[in-house]
């Protein structure tokens, strides 16, 4: 906990600062004025999604110690919306105003070198990875872990940025500067049969609660669709929410924490990343559970008891990438879908502009992953 935070609940009308000004920011904006709170964003851009439905917004860098120190004298907590917010930037500002989650946990999370050292300290499966900081150490990798491989930034990667695939050994110089040179790991391919993710919610004495684990499918590196419950056994099922548990704890974690898995060809479980905040795989959490992931945030966030996780549909979740978007007036005349638009005004390929959410019957095994 940071030096101000007391452990009292806030109480309604109070503002909840958050980093950040995307569609994750949006959401956690409706969730709030839901539960009487209002919302400050704080983001260098102006007009995006989040401040469209905010409170109030302030347009900074999130390297001014002047602009972060007048955001924080108007708001009585601060969360963020996505993990690439300098995690100095959170150590300052909790000498003032309470931070969740906590600059150490950000710090972890935000690099994957110290994210896969975390996973393996606390017992769990990785892919194969090490550290690389010159194309020569990447050659001296790539004779431990033969090809194929995966180099990845460490910092700043999302959606397949910051990635390039390496076949053979001769592709190391290409991929090496394909990532700008960067500090950066080396991973060995996985030969997974499925990608999953749990979200878990944690409050600020302990206490979590678990959504999923769901079935994830990417298209050109970027989530298409997520279906819950994910198609695996019960013990996976429940070996995916242990380790959730388990990574939120050690992390200390209050308010969300997504651990993004492979089912490797064998069955086991291996962890591929983590993020702590809410996650584009949650999302169905909004019309399927009796507290959504962006409610469960907030709750954790304000120092409230966390609401249930329970699911009362299964659920097939489909982003909205790019020209899909223009589908809206098809989608809205859906009765059976749930459409989500983020007030986007441009939309450019591989962008995600909105998402939809059908329902199915507890137990259904939802057609497929079909929207």
């Amino acid at each position: 906990m940071d030096v101000h935070d007391n452990g009292a609940a806030l109480a309604p009308g109070s503002v909840i600062g958050i980093l950040g000004g995307g569609q994750l920011g949006r959401m956690l904006a409706i969730a709030a004025a839901r539960l009487g709170y209002r919302c400050h964003i704080f983001c260098p851009e102006a007009g995006g999604p989040a401040e469209q439905v905010a409170f109030a917004a302030t347009h900074g860098d999130y390297e001014d110690d002047a602009e972060l120190d007048q955001f924080a004298a108007q708001v009585d907590a601060i969360t963020i919306e996505f993990e690439n917010i300098p995690a100095a930037t959170l150590k300052h500002l909790a000498t003032q105003v309470p931070v969740r989650p906590s600059a150490a946990a950000l710090a972890v999370t935000q690099d994957r070198l110290t994210e896969k050292d975390a996973v393996v300290a606390a017992g769990f499966g990785t892919a194969d990875y090490r550290p690389v900081a010159s194309l020569e150490a990447l050659d001296a990798a790539l004779a431990e872990i033969a090809p194929p491989a995966i180099l990845k930034t460490r910092r700043f990667g999302y959606d397949g940025k910051g990635q390039a695939g390496i076949q053979d050994a001769g592709a190391a110089a290409p991929a090496w500067r394909a990532i700008g040179e960067a500090p950066a790991i080396v991973e060995a391919r996985i030969d997974f049969t499925m990608e999953a993710s749990v979200v878990v919610a944690r409050g600020g004495t302990g206490e979590a609660v678990v959504f999923g684990p769901m079935w994830n499918r990417h298209v050109d590196h970027i989530l298409d669709t997520t279906v819950i419950p994910a198609p695996i056994s019960d013990a996976q099922a429940a070996e995916a929410v242990h380790i959730g548990r388990t990574l939120a704890d050690r992390l200390d974690i209050v308010g969300i924490l997504t651990v993004e898995l492979f089912v490797d060809a064998n069955g086991g479980l291996l962890v591929n990343e983590m993020a702590p905040r809410v996650h584009n795989s949650g999302h169905w959490t909004i019309e399927a559970c009796v507290s959504d992931q962006f409610e469960q945030q907030i709750r954790a966030v304000a120092g409230l008891p966390l609401g249930s996780a329970e699911r009362h549909h299964d659920a097939v979740m489909k982003n909205l990438i790019g020209d899909d978007a223009r589908d809206w007036r098809a989608l809205a005349a859906d009765p059976a879908v749930h459409l989500h638009l983020y007030g986007k005004s441009e939309i450019r390929a591989g962008r995600k502009m909105g998402h939809v959410t059908r329902l199915f019957p507890l137990g259904s095994n939802p057609d497929g992953g079909k929207i």
